[in-house]
């Protein structure tokens, strides 16, 4: 019986130790919905205050991630600017568990480097600065040994993460993943580990990264421009003393210290929003993150308490100099996100610029009054602006464009716009985001918002029919109240910006990368297996619907099974290469009426239907499209038909065109982008005559009559064409509207014929230099290779991966992690869009100009000799394989896939020849491709920098240096 009695009391043990155990393991987790979200979102709070906002969306087996902290430059401390920014780079290096060989051995030399920054930024002679720092870049030495460089990258890649990155601004820092829905377990342990215990190591090769930012950063007139019009708005809120990459002082002298103590503030759970969108089960993974980020501890965040501004009662005036195109902006100030003002200048900003039918979009850029103008809003959590900019017409001034804009808003004030205006606002509003939350990006970056501006999810959903409350008085109320001449107005002026102070480079000792060795953490990250996802590749005559129409031209269907909305294109396969004046009728399309419709008039009634088009010439082809909301389909089309029927010749419209595009051709002298990525990247392939610069010249441009450019629009489905359409009406419905409405001849006209522009052979090594007034150097180095083999495909993918594809790729690694010699580095071996074309081998280097010599020598070093590493190869690997089996081509991108695939003479998915070829690919395999089309290549060399700046000397090393002038590549 005392057997019986003890088993049995045993037994009762046992049951309540285990329901105890089920209790303390099986846990409710809570969350919020609300009716009428389109996202279907559930937004959780964990016990030690994370957020995490999830949205299921199953376009395609994977899942876009945002790990946004409520922290950015506007908690920067005032006297160590750019910390948050600083952290977001550290955030890469890893912890104590991974990035490090052996972390016992590593952490004494990195407490060394803290404790020496805090000497170095003391100090100020000079030479014992100087002295410092030889011991920090020593010490720096002696701890790469202990690293294991981008271990955080290659576990992403190993996990076929794509588009990973960060960014920080003035209210958040985010960190941003797309993963494969099977490896969400593994990117949570990743990166509960990455917030667990941050190491702040390899750091002054980061920092010296961050040094090219700034320099980037000085060589941007935009930018410059941007933070002119910050201080300006904002003299005594960090919002505008402040700025996000910090200043140079700050960035001469870095703490660590600094930045630990940063990262123990604000990096918190409760500071904290995750923000998921994709395909998973949500009660699944909140329990995933609960077991990886609920240990994290929680702790109070010290609350931000923003100054009061005081009013602007007077113009502010800002000057800005820089060496391209004359440009200004002009902004008010207004409430934080959460206020009534916000919610305003969200509607103003759309009647004065919405891309169609704002008052700006019809008085001042259809009527050609401005070369270019706009409005924006910026909304912080503290306060907001409203930003308005214009671009000048020749010969005219800034100050006529700030008279021409104020008088815009002067119409806002007498409620000078139409009735129907603002319901159009609301239709086009609701038009984008339904076409926003049609990706994972779109949605999941709506949580981000709502996070870090700290407002509610409910607030978000029910903010369109908030706006469509606001009543035209209201409008015009407001602007009466809060636009006078309470303005700041940044004028960027051209000219030689005599304050601008580069941060030079330090010096600094290449450290090892270890880049054959791996922790135990990405060890076991890349030994535990996920459940497979199988490819779904395009089967281009099952997924699409070939249709014919009366007339005989083919329709390739699509449909929409999301949502309202559609897309319909005409193609027809001749463009500026067939007839130099295409480009100019296409564009000249958007200022003409019909014999029914105002110019205006015609935009209005595409913007009250809640459609759009647009035109569009490449080299080989025009593009037309219409796109909207299906409800209002069939008017659209005809509207539209009639327009590319009945466009009626206007010769102001003409004469101010032709002023506007030798405007146009003047401004892209200057900016640097289009010397260096239009004009020098084309002459690097085809030399001096090319699409690019085989254009209409002055003397041409003035002789066109608008009816040779009406004659062309009314031609373009005169000749042979195909439609493509995405949308939710049958086939059956389509075709009945399109051979409504569509109309072609009985005998489709000719296609005249194309000039061919030959792509140059790179038989010998050439260098070619502009020069340009800039801080920096940049560098396109193009070498040709044989015309377009479909069979390269799968050497090409592995290649690109493991060679320069990312930043786990051997020249992210060695050009910047190692050596720290450019902010901006990559390689690739780049494929044609046409089967006529060649392959070419390209790397572009942003550098500062001093590092020009090492930079070159490095890129070159690794372009003839790839270094070879089996671990990389293998995430390389693993990396294209788990992209494709997790990537889904969808919607629309099916129809555009198709086009790509026929250009290059393809009738199937070329990603299957990847997906089956990859897999039992080696090493040597990539090896044996580099040898035969990169190793040994002749380079074209395209520089782009201020030539007192480069070293000549090592620029004719490489090849016989020849200046260009800028009418060589533009071709005028």
């Amino acid at each position: 019986m005392k057997q019986i009695k003890a088993l049995l009391f045993v037994l009762l043990t046992w049951i309540a130790v285990n329901n105890s155990l089920a209790q303390q393991v099986k846990k409710d987790y809570t969350y919020v919905t609300f009716q009428n979200d389109p996202l279907k979102a559930r937004i959780y709070k964990l016990a030690n205050g994370l957020t995490v906002y999830m949205t299921v969306y199953k376009d395609a087996p994977r899942i876009q991630t945002y790990i946004a902290v409520k922290a950015g430059s506007k908690t920067d401390p005032a006297d160590a600017t750019g910390l948050a920014h600083y952290l977001e780079h550290m955030m890469f290096k890893g912890t104590d568990k991974y990035g490090s060989k052996d972390y016992s051995k590593e952490k004494p030399e990195l407490d060394k480097i803290v404790d020496l920054y805090e000497q170095y930024r003391s100090t100020t002679d000079t030479a014992e600065r100087r002295m410092i720092y030889h011991q920090i870049d020593s010490v720096s030495g002696v701890a790469a040994k202990y690293a294991i460089a981008n271990e955080y990258d290659k576990m992403m890649s190993a996990i076929g993460a794509k588009g990973t990155n960060a960014y920080t601004w003035v209210e958040q820092t985010v960190y941003v993943n797309d993963i494969p829905s099977n490896q969400l377990e593994k990117w949570l342990t990743i990166e509960s580990e990455r917030f667990r215990n941050p190491v702040m190591r390899l750091f002054h090769t980061e920092l010296e990264a961050v040094y090219e930012e700034k320099n980037r950063g000085l060589d941007n007139d935009g930018s410059k421009e941007f933070e002119a019009l910050m201080s300006g708005l904002w003299q005594k809120h960090s919002y505008g003393t402040q700025t996000t990459i910090g200043t140079i002082e700050h960035l001469k002298n870095p703490s660590i210290k600094r930045i630990k103590e940063y990262l123990a503030k604000y990096y918190v759970p409760n500071n904290i929003a995750i923000c998921l969108s994709g395909d998973f089960d949500p009660d699944e993974t909140i329990k995933m993150i609960d077991a990886k980020f609920g240990a994290l501890p929680r702790k109070e965040v010290p609350p931000f308490n923003p100054p009061v501004e005081n009013p602007i009662t007077v113009p502010v005036v800002k000057v800005v100099y820089g060496p391209e195109a004359e440009t200004m902006m002009l902004a008010y100030r207004f409430g934080g996100a959460a206020t009534h003002d916000a919610d305003m200048i969200t509607v103003i900003d759309k009647i004065l610029s919405n891309g169609t039918a704002g008052l700006i979009d019809l008085d001042l850029n259809q009527k050609q009054k401005v070369l270019n103008a706009g409005s924006s809003t910026l909304i912080f959590k503290d306060y907001s602006a409203h930003i308005l900019n214009a671009d000048p017409k020749e010969g005219q001034t800034l100050d006529q464009l700030k008279d021409l804009l104020l008088a815009e808003i002067d119409k806002l004030k007498k409620g000078d716009f139409p009735d129907d205006l603002l319901t159009a606002v609301i239709t086009d509003m609701k038009l984008q985001q339904t076409k926003s939350y049609e990706a994972n990006r779109g949605r999941a970056n709506a949580f981000v918002e709502t996070a870090v501006l700290g407002l509610d999810w409910k607030d978000q959903i029910g903010k369109i029919d908030r706006l469509s409350k606001i009543t035209k008085q209201e409008i015009i109320d407001f602007a009466n109240k809060n636009y006078g001449n309470n303005y700041v107005i940044v004028n960027k002026r051209t000219g030689e910006d005599k304050h601008v102070i580069k941060v030079d480079k330090p010096a600094i000792t290449p450290v090892a990368v270890n880049r054959e060795d791996k922790s135990p953490f990405v060890q076991n990250i890349i030994d535990t297996k996920a459940p497979d996802i199988q490819p779904v590749f395009i089967d281009y005559t099952k997924d699409i619907v070939h249709l014919k129409l009366k007339s005989g031209i083919s329709v390739n269907y699509k449909a929409n099974t999301e949502n309202n909305l559609f897309d319909l294109y005409y193609l027809v396969d001749m463009g500026k290469d067939n007839d130099k004046r295409l480009e100019m009728a296409l564009n000249y399309l958007s200022y003409l009426g019909t014999s029914k419709y105002t110019p205006a008039a015609i935009q209005q009634q595409f913007y009250k239907l809640g459609c759009s088009f647009s035109v569009f010439a490449s080299d080989d082809q025009i593009w037309v499209s219409l796109s909207g909301l299906t409800d209002n389909f069939a008017p659209a089309v005809e509207l539209f038909e009639s327009l590319l029927a009945d466009a009626q010749p206007n010769n102001d419209a003409l004469d101010n065109q032709v002023k506007d595009i030798l405007k146009a051709r003047t401004d892209a002298k200057m900016n640097k982008n289009q010397i260096l990525w239009s004009g020098m990247y084309n002459y690097g392939i085809y030399g001096k005559k090319s699409s690019f610069t085989d254009i209409l010249s002055e003397e041409q441009l003035k002789k066109i009559k608008p009816e040779e450019l009406t004659g062309i629009i009314k031609d373009i489905t005169s000749y042979p064409h195909h439609i493509l359409y995405y949308g939710p009406i049958d086939e059956g419905a389509l075709t009945l509207v399109l051979n409504s409405y569509h109309k072609v001849p009985a005998k489709f006209k000719t296609i005249p014929p194309a000039v061919k522009y030959a792509q140059l052979a790179t038989d010998s090594n050439r260098v070619y230099v502009i020069n340009y007034d800039m801080k920096q150097a940049e560098i396109i180095m193009l070498s040709k290779g044989e015309q377009y083999n479909k069979d390269n495909a799968p050497s090409i993918s592995a290649y690109n991966e493991y060679f320069g594809g990312g930043m786990s790729s051997i020249v992210f690694q060695d050009m910047r992690e190692s050596k720290a010699l450019a902010y901006s580095v990559f390689s690739s071996f780049q494929t044609p869009t046409k089967k006529e074309k060649a392959h070419y081998n390209m790397a572009y280097i942003g550098t500062q100009a001093d590092k020009l010599p090492e930079a070159m020598v490095g890129m070159i070093a690794l372009l003839t000799a790839m270094p070879e590493s089996p671990v990389m190869f293998n995430s390389s690997k693993d990396a294209v394989i788990k992209k494709i089996q997790t990537e889904r081509i969808t919607k629309a991108q099916v129809l555009f896939n198709y086009e790509r695939a026929q250009k290059l003479g393809l009738d199937y998915d070329i990603r299957q020849d990847v997906y089956q070829k990859v897999p039992s690919m080696t090493l040597n395999d990539v090896e044996a491709f580099q040898k035969r089309y990169v190793k040994g290549d002749k380079y074209t060399i395209m520089v782009l920098g201020d030539k007192n700046k480069l070293d000549t000397k090592t620029l004719e090393k490489y090849g016989k240096v020849t200046y260009l002038e800028l009418s060589d590549v533009f071709g005028y």
